[in-house]
């Protein structure tokens, strides 16, 4: 069984070296292969990646012509992996490479993919929350188990790569093209290690975009949700009409609400806006889809032969 590892890179040049070599450590004799995947990068990461595959042929790295996205960087460097497994994970040491035969062992008839599951989770509370928050979305808007943590850390079998790898548009969501692939999902828990160099490239605004491209991408919901809150707030509207309407025939005497007056319409303008946003995000992404924008673009590559 041959075991591909593909791992999207930014600004890692402190820590993807330590990474490949626990990889090599706990592999031992397996027979492995190695994706780096260098979404460019602003330090020297590409020039490291580089040292890293003279030295081993094993390993094979891809770098894009500019910043793409790490689930774009996944795609890639799946389309570069030739095991029968493949296991993806991060570049900057806290996903332990040292645990990856319990993801690979897990796999099995009744397992096409697994994922690390975190006792204590080594983020900030920022992106703990955020995290939080995009499981629970994930579990309404794509039918996320809800016992199941969809993380970065993964193995599946070569057949849910293959699969994945079928989706040619923009904006691509690595666990929403694996949950559309098959049902069979189990977790194994592993450790989650504090950062030991740099930060987080997950900014707040590229949070919500990753978020973006998973509901927008693989389902209709929050336009069913517009629909629901648009009928809700005409029935609360009718109903306050015929409120008003009764209240001013039994005392004729009543001011006119002015106030809240203006407070409902803010608030049905404010919930037409709204619809109107998400609607355009539908219609942009379509647009920008038939218009066939790229994936990626590699830039250079070594080790890949004729892929």
């Amino acid at each position: 069984m041959k075991i591909s590892f593909v791992i999207p890179c930014y600004n890692s040049e402190l820590t993807i070296r330590d990474v490949v070599d626990e990889i090599k450590r706990t592999a031992k004799d397996a027979d492995i292969e190695i994706v780096l995947v260098n979404d460019n990068s602003r330090d020297g990461t590409w020039k490291v990646l580089k040292e890293l595959g003279e030295e081993d042929s094993r390993i094979k790295c891809v770098s894009f012509a500019r910043n793409f996205g790490q689930h774009s960087a996944l795609l890639a460097g799946y389309s570069f992996a030739d095991g029968d497994v493949v296991v993806s994970l991060d570049d900057d040491g806290q996903t332990p490479a040292d645990e990856f035969w319990k993801l690979v062992n897990r796999l099995g008839d009744d397992c096409d993919v697994c994922y690390a599951a975190y006792k204590h989770k080594q983020h900030n509370a920022f992106r703990n929350m955020g995290t939080k928050a995009n499981s629970l979305m994930a579990e309404w808007l794509i039918n996320k188990p809800h016992d199941m943590q969809i993380t970065s850390y993964f193995a599946m079998k070569k057949f849910v790569k293959n699969d994945v790898l079928k989706y040619r548009n923009a904006y691509p969501y690595v666990p929403g093209l694996v949950l559309r692939a098959t049902a069979n999902l189990a977790s194994v828990e592993v450790n989650h290690r504090a950062r030991s160099v740099g930060k987080s490239g997950y900014s707040f605004s590229k949070l919500v975009s990753l978020w973006m491209n998973g509901f927008t991408a693989f389902s209709v919901k929050p336009l069913r949700l517009a629909t629901f809150l648009g009928g809700f707030v005409a029935f609360a509207g009718a109903v306050a009409a015929v409120v008003t309407i009764i209240r001013k025939l039994l005392n004729p005497d009543m001011a006119a609400g002015w106030a809240s007056t203006f407070s409902a319409i803010l608030l049905i303008g404010g919930l037409i806006l709204a619809v109107l946003g998400m609607i355009g995000e539908y219609i942009g992404r379509i647009y920008i889809s038939i218009n066939s924008a790229p994936q990626y673009v590699i830039k250079e590559r070594i080790n890949t032969g004729d892929k």
